[in-house]
């Protein structure tokens, strides 16, 4: 089943789940790992443009994601959430996606204000701003400070899909895992 019911999430909301991760994983090892290249290099220059783009690609996937999250319901939990349960997944739910679409466009600002080309598998985007190097500093602070910020988020959500199957012993977990062919 490609959409959600209210009875589970389809294959379409649990690839762009599970994509959005891998995605997640890569541009954060791009970053973490360019250190093995010195700087000024071939290499650290490619690991920093690949971060571009992937950054800018999970932008896209989130635009496509909301869509998809908007246009089809959302399973029900079983059993039943309680109003402050639900209120802080809503809450959670909010600064992800806040994450998700911050993170690349302060990306795509701090290019902008660098005056540095925008690079996106083979086209080049324009500049959101005009280069200034004082609101460069800015940007890099928060786009740096915003990375950090979700490596607590994922971690929290990764928390509390564990609390929800393995505490309360609901199926918001199993929604978004594949079905199981029997």
């Amino acid at each position: 089943m490609l959409k959600n019911t209210e009875q589970r999430y389809g294959s379409l909301s649990i690839g762009l789940h599970w994509l959005t991760l891998l995605l997640m994983m890569a541009v954060y090892a791009l970053m973490e790992f360019r250190d093995i290249f010195p700087k000024g290099s071939a290499g650290r220059d490619l690991m920093k443009e690949w971060h571009f783009m992937v950054g800018l690609l999970i932008l896209a996937l989130v635009v496509v994601r909301l869509l998809v999250r908007f246009s089809s319901p959302s399973p029900r939990i079983v059993p039943t959430l309680s109003p402050l349960m639900r209120t802080l997944g809503h809450l959670a739910h909010l600064a992800l996606y806040g994450f998700l679409i911050l993170a690349p466009l302060l990306g795509w600002l701090l290019l902008s204000a660098g005056g540095k080309p925008i690079p996106f598998f083979g086209f080049e985007l324009p500049a959101l701003l005009a280069p200034d190097d004082a609101l460069k500093g800015t940007i890099k602070d928060l786009h740096e400070t915003l990375a950090n910020i979700g490596y607590a988020l994922i971690a929290l959500h990764a928390a509390a899909a564990i609390y929800h199957h393995h505490v309360l012993k609901d199926n918001t977990l199993t929604n978004m895992l594949p079905e199981r062919r029997s």
